[in-house]
């Protein structure tokens, strides 16, 4: 049986993908297992008896964590901590779920699982230290760095700019930013991957590079899902490109942060969709039945 802490996008998407594949999986949000609090991890593995634990608990407001460091390092250091000393004294493998954002954004190519780190903010300091805790401590490990990840549920860049082509006659979009877009459906299936391997004795523990296939621009992203969405509703507002000057955050963001994935396609057999398909899939099963009358 799988245990997965966190009920956002990717544990959603883990509770469907199991569910289709007949795979005993549990999903426990915030308030049914607090990751940094160990007499809760504790209780929640020990009533669970899992086989295989998911870390998909995270504090992913990238800009709010510049004023509330201490609330994202427990969520993204200490809880990691906290869940990847469980697992070592149960011994149970866990897969943890990190992000493109502990690297700079100054290679010019797609970064792979080598690459020196080097975050820019609060979130991804506190994401990479928490790579470094689940390393430390628990030698069967798979940290699955991915990117820009967006699904039918949650909050996510692609939902929010279906509601603003609904609203706006135009949307700016910032296009000096490159990445690699990634459904919560394709996570959720490659960590199913893993965990299958890590059954059949087939494990490759280590930091894995998983985003959607292809790169783009949050600009190019946008443009995509206006596409989409145009066909159905027919509303096809103009994306207008602007540089990430015209839009000053609280937290600076890397230029690039495009990951290569070829080594975990070679080391699980699987991949990606690219990232357009994925995009309009979405799209239409979000839109569909809104516009089905």
């Amino acid at each position: 049986m799988i245990l997965v802490f966190g009920r956002g996008q990717v544990g959603e998407a883990l509770a469907e993908a199991a569910s289709a594949a007949g795979t005993p999986l549990t999903v426990l949000s915030h308030a049914e297992a607090d990751i940094a609090d160990p007499a809760a991890v504790a209780t929640a593995i020990a009533g669970h008896r899992p086989a295989f634990l998911v870390n998909a608990a995270a504090y992913t407001a990238v800009d709010k964590a510049e004023s509330e460091p201490e609330a994202a390092a427990r969520a993204n250091a200490e809880g990691p901590r906290v869940l990847a000393e469980a697992a070592a004294r149960a011994g149970i493998p866990l897969v943890h779920i990190s992000t493109d954002y502990v690297f700079d954004g100054t290679k010019q190519g797609a970064y792979v699982e080598g690459d020196p780190v080097a975050p820019l903010g609060v979130y991804g300091a506190t994401k990479l230290a928490g790579e470094e805790a689940v390393h430390r401590a628990l030698p069967e490990h798979v940290i699955l760095r991915t990117a820009w990840v967006y699904a039918k549920n949650g909050r996510n860049f692609l939902k929010t700019m279906l509601k603003l082509a609904a609203e706006r006659p135009e949307l700016r979009v910032v296009a000096d930013q490159r990445g690699c877009p990634t459904s919560a459906d394709d996570i959720a299936a490659a960590i199913l991957r893993v965990a299958d391997a890590a059954g059949q004795g087939r494990a490759a523990w280590g930091t894995w590079h998983f985003a959607g296939t292809g790169e783009t621009t949050w600009h190019g992203f946008a443009s995509r899902i206006v596409d989409e969405q145009a066909s159905i509703t027919g509303r096809h507002p103009p994306v207008v490109p602007i540089a990430t000057a015209d839009y000053p955050t609280p937290a600076k963001r890397p230029a690039n942060s495009a990951l290569d994935s070829s080594r975990f396609a070679e080391a699980f057999g699987f991949r990606a969709r690219p990232w357009q398909e994925e995009t309009r899939r979405i799209v239409h099963a979000l839109l569909s039945k809104e516009y089905a009358s």
